[in-house]
């Protein structure tokens, strides 16, 4: 599962890891993003990436209500290509959700969990494989929102969880996107845990419990 991440790379880093064109402007770092809050992705729309906001949370075009959103954080790599919420937008409608680096929460005794940071060795942003969709409502302004995919824990997550958000190498970017690239088992095929070697985790302050408390406190080490 992935349930809260950060994102603090100004747009220009941000530009030249996804190789976007048009970026400007600031970009407010934030270090607590939770579901039903505003995300930015990457897509590929006529041969040119763009940097797009969705809300996080995925509302199928099918939907009655939006708080369905509320149940599609995410979406499991085993099964994304099949689920009627889901496998409409695998096909023609993928992305990736920009990051720094997420959270995940490490059983203790008990009931107890602690909070630890997951992030690139290199302090580089990254995108989770994502997918998309548009909700026209009845009445009022149409929402544009998304759902990241998991994958089962690489061997730095699996001491603190069994799933992962799934990561896309840069060399696996322009499948992802393409909306051309239609074959199931070659954009399956990409939804693989990502190389542990390449990230690092470590322990932080349960502050982060909060949505909240949103600042770069939340991501520095206890150690």
């Amino acid at each position: 599962m992935c349930g809260r991440f950060v994102l603090s790379s100004p747009f220009t880093l941000i530009a030249e890891t996804f190789r976007l064109r048009d970026v400007g402007g600031d970009l407010k770092p934030r270090y607590n993003i939770a579901p039903g809050q505003d995300v930015l992705a990457v897509l590929c729309e006529e041969g040119t990436r763009r940097l797009s906001p969705f809300r996080w949370g995925l509302i199928p075009s099918w939907a009655d209500d939006p708080s369905i959103g509320n149940r599609m954080i995410n979406a499991r790599a085993e099964t994304v290509a099949e689920k009627p919420s889901f496998r409409s937008a695998f096909g023609r409608r993928r992305c990736l959700i920009v990051a720094d680096g997420f959270y995940e929460w490490r059983r203790q005794q008990g009931k107890r969990k602690s909070p630890v940071y997951v992030c690139m060795k290199s302090q580089k942003p990254f995108g989770f494989a994502g997918l998309y969709e548009t909700w026209h409502p009845p009445e009022g302004p149409e929402i544009r929102s998304c759902t990241i995919i998991t994958t089962e824990a690489n061997d730095l997550l699996r001491p603190v969880h069994d799933r992962m958000p799934v990561i896309v190498p840069g060399e696996d970017e322009d499948d992802w996107l393409d909306p051309a690239v239609q074959d199931k088992n070659r954009l399956l095929a990409l939804l693989r845990p990502y190389p542990a070697g390449k990230m690092q985790a470590y322990d932080v302050s349960p502050r982060v419990n909060t949505p909240a408390n949103d600042s770069p406190d939340n991501i520095k080490s206890l150690s």
